[in-house]
């Protein structure tokens, strides 16, 4: 009997689990499990009756200090994006600092993304090859005020219950506080229906200490806290979703960049040179400005390669 393969691969195609698989959390979240590795089945445990679940000191202090470090230099740069002076629209936070695409900016970050308890948690929550859909910081100066209550997949109008579109995190690199801006949930409302809106006296911080994470479902209703201290509260907020919510034929990636004033705008569109809302930015930008920070880039880097290659044969 044949066997199928995946495109350019060797590997069998993978069976999509059927909706027999899928368990209902209350009346607001579905979700197909996978694997439930014995080391973090009391973190699922958690997560499915409260939504969320705080896993304290999960970086060392050498890996926070680095970061912190590596923060306040990225903050005193003009490249690293407009809203990493201040936020740009409520949502943001007009006292709030976010810098976009960490992934871009430094290798420091890089542990904060893969770590094996998260990556655990997510393949029990998340189907195989799950993606990373954001990466950024959060840094509420004094004076913010508690952001919008929301829920993070609340951009996809879906009728509770509704499967699960992906989980989310926030990273401490300061203490959280109730003070200072610390993350506020809803413990539970993960299972909610339509029905049930959300109030502001129902939400608690989430208190940890600097090298912590709080991880919760993206259907759990949340929001930044109000910082009425006199200092700023530094976090990082990394974000994972399905495998399968992105396109089939990654277009950004397969159109020449040279070709893009030429495309009808429409078209331009329908490729992912869009955004819906804070879906699909660049940097915290149109993905069509990330383009030409890119190639803008590029030809930066080709000079000093020019000039490498010129100083070599001195």
């Amino acid at each position: 009997m044949e066997q199928r393969t995946g495109l350019y691969h060797n590997t069998p195609y993978q069976h999509t689990p059927t909706i027999y698989d899928r368990i209902q959390i209350g009346k607001g979240t579905t979700i197909l499990p996978g694997k439930k590795d014995p080391a973090v089945a009391h973190l699922i445990d958690h997560v499915l009756e409260h939504g969320y679940v705080i896993l304290p000191n999960l970086f060392t202090p050498t890996e926070v200090s680095a970061a912190n470090a590596e923060l306040a230099r990225l903050e005193a740069l003009e490249s690293s994006g407009p809203a990493s002076q201040g936020g740009r629209n409520p949502f943001e936070g007009f006292q709030t600092k976010r810098i976009y695409a960490l992934v871009d900016k430094s290798r420091v970050f890089d542990t904060f993304a893969i770590n094996e308890t998260v990556m655990k948690l997510n393949d029990y929550f998340l189907q195989p090859n799950f993606l990373m859909t954001s990466f950024h910081t959060v840094n509420i100066g004094p004076g913010s005020k508690a952001q919008e209550i929301h829920t993070d997949d609340g951009l996809i109008a879906l009728p509770r219950p509704r499967p699960l579109m992906g989980i989310g995190t926030m990273v401490a690199i300061d203490d959280f506080t109730a003070e200072n801006g610390a993350t506020t949930l809803i413990p539970g409302s993960h299972l909610w229906d339509d029905e049930r809106n959300p109030k502001r006296e129902e939400m608690i911080p989430a208190i940890m200490p600097a090298g912590s994470m709080v991880y919760f479902l993206n259907t759990l209703w949340h929001s930044g806290g109000a910082n009425t201290s006199q200092t700023w509260r530094r976090s990082m907020t990394v974000q994972y979703c399905q495998p399968w919510i992105r396109p089939y034929e990654n277009f950004t990636v397969a159109m020449g960049w040279e070709d893009l004033d030429q495309v009808p705008q429409r078209l331009m569109r329908l490729m992912g040179f869009s955004t819906h809302d804070f879906m699909g930015y660049v940097d915290g930008r149109s993905p069509r400005a990330g383009v030409e920070m890119r190639k803008k880039r590029l030809i930066e880097w080709a000079f000093k390669e020019k000039e490498k290659g010129k100083m070599s044969k001195l």
